[in-house]
């Protein structure tokens, strides 16, 4: 039967490590802040186009340029890999780690090459090495991947690789037959080895770069629902959360509540110390408000300087405390050396499952002018429509 010679394999290789070199490299530059690792992905690619490209090279230069510095190109990348995957899930790259491997690695592939030729150690000392590479990617996807798809997929083949080359460098040091090791041999077994192998790494490459596309698609996600400025919720994250809500109200007709938060006199606190502190402030605001809710509150910020609040399931007279507590521990010194600020809040409860977000809304401020009007740093209540169990006591508003 015909077999690829392994320079065609290699060139094949070549080509296509190359090609996803290139879009590794344009994903990087586009979403290097969004996501961790790419860069290190990327050039250990290239490391490995590096590696093939001196493989290619047996027979016409030396061996300590064509496989010492194909076998050092190798460890290097894949190594560069494992860099990358500690990035991605936020640990600090093992450098020391790797840089030892490497070095002892191809110091060990230099004594079996130049000094002491021994074809099988070679292979059995590659192998340990990238074994730790791949290893420790398995073990990062097991402790800190998500439960998808794409990291059960992307940590499976990591798994499977390390289980690969270690198995290589155990039946060479075991068998110390050439033939079944060296991917350069002619031959069908070798061929199909060499193919193999070389098609893990590119399939390596496209799972990871499907967790790195799983992870930009949770960012992106989040960035179209989230104020980048306090990363609570925006208008539209807002919306869906009330379309949530308001599906439960109808259900189990529990009542809804919404506080308008709007801080006094934010334009001076632009005007006196800048706007790099007034966006100190509006986070440590955010901050606050979220700390003072329940898990089921959803806060967002309507742009400015002002906050809107949704309260599931909450009476009146329990918003009015929640709304109090807040207007409190903004008055109170934030610790931060940031200016002191106050904040007027209007309260508004869901009149019915008729009614729109917009209404509610426009409620909400009504009651928050009238805080403005009276004053401010003080909260009001629109009681407009709303009779029995939704009107709050007046002794209940501040």
């Amino acid at each position: 039967m015909e077999t690829l010679d392994p320079r065609t394999i290699m060139l094949m290789t070549t080509l296509m490590c190359g090609a996803m070199t290139i879009v590794m490299f344009s994903v990087y530059r586009s979403f290097r802040r969004e996501v961790d690792g790419l860069g290190h992905w990327a050039a250990g690619l290239l490391l490995l186009v590096c590696a093939s490209l001196l493989f290619g090279t047996h027979g016409m230069l030396p061996d300590v340029v064509s496989l010492l510095g194909a076998n050092a190109s190798l460890l290097l990348g894949i190594g560069l890999s494992m860099l990358g995957t500690e990035k991605f899930y936020g640990q600090k790259p093992s450098l020391r780690f790797y840089a030892l491997a490497c070095c002892l690695g191809t110091a060990g592939l230099a004594w079996w090459l130049l000094v002491r030729v021994d074809f099988s150690v070679r292979v059995a000392i590659f192998s340990l090495t990238v074994f730790l590479f791949y290893a420790r990617q398995a073990q990062l996807v097991w402790s800190h991947g998500e439960r998808h798809f794409s990291s059960l997929f992307f940590g499976g083949l990591m798994l499977l690789q390390a289980v690969v080359v270690v198995t290589r460098g155990v039946s060479a040091l075991l068998q110390g037959g050439v033939s079944l090791v060296d991917m350069l041999a002619a031959g069908t077994r070798a061929s199909l080895y060499l193919a193999a192998a070389n098609f893990m790494a590119l399939l390596l490459t496209v799972a990871f770069m499907t967790v790195a596309t799983r992870r930009l698609q949770t960012i992106l996600e989040r960035r179209s629902t989230h104020d980048p400025l306090t990363q609570v919720l925006n208008r539209r994250g807002f919306g869906d959360a009330y379309a949530r809500e308001k599906a439960k109200l109808r259900r189990y007709r529990r009542p809804l509540t919404l506080l308008s938060i709007d801080l006094d006199y934010f334009k001076l606190i632009n005007d006196r110390h800048g706007h790099a502190v007034g966006d100190q402030v509006l986070s440590h605001v955010a901050f606050v408000i979220s700390g003072a809710l329940r898990e089921s509150d959803c806060v967002a910020r309507f742009g400015g300087e002002e906050f809107v609040v949704l309260m599931p399931d909450m009476a009146p007279h329990h918003a009015l405390s929640a709304a109090e507590r807040i207007r409190t521990l903004l008055c109170a010194p934030n610790g931060q050396g940031l200016p002191p600020c106050t904040v007027s809040i209007g309260v508004a409860c869901q009149a019915s499952e008729h009614e729109e977000l917009e209404q509610l809304l426009s409620r909400a401020d009504t009651a928050l002018y009238q805080a403005k009007e009276k004053g401010r740093d003080r909260i009001e209540f629109d009681i407009v429509g709303l009779t029995g169990a939704c009107a709050p006591s007046a002794s209940m508003v501040s």
